[in-house]
């Protein structure tokens, strides 16, 4: 279970990162894509700065729990648009991996620092 485990979180943090990056690099697929639900090029890169940082704080254990969240926010993000745009396979691959940073939430919970 811990391999699973594992594989599940450096496939997130991949996913996390290079979405990030996409669009802090403002890639032109980004650009247009998102252009057509009123994201501005200032707006995109704010975005994919909190998804990439999103995903550099998942592989920490201290740090995993805020970066698996911050990363499913941006991703319900990702899938209103994906919805809008009707794009049901990317969608459903969205939803799959927003449930599974659920479970990395769940599982990270007793290792977030406390905020007492």
């Amino acid at each position: 279970m811990k391999i699973a485990y594992t594989a599940i979180l450096v496939i997130l943090t991949f996913l996390a990162i290079s979405s990030g990056i996409t669009k802090v690099l403002l890639m032109q697929r980004d650009v247009e894509f998102f252009s057509q639900y009123g994201f501005s090029n200032t707006l995109l890169i704010i975005y994919g700065s909190v998804q990439l940082i999103g995903g550099l704080l998942l592989p920490f254990g201290k740090t995993r729990f805020a970066g698996a969240a911050i990363v499913a926010m941006t991703f319900l993000v990702s899938l209103v648009v994906l919805l809008m745009d009707g794009n049901i396979p990317v969608s459903v691959v969205t939803i799959v991996m927003t449930l599974l940073l659920a479970v990395v939430m769940k599982q990270s919970w007793k290792t977030a620092p406390s905020l007492s």
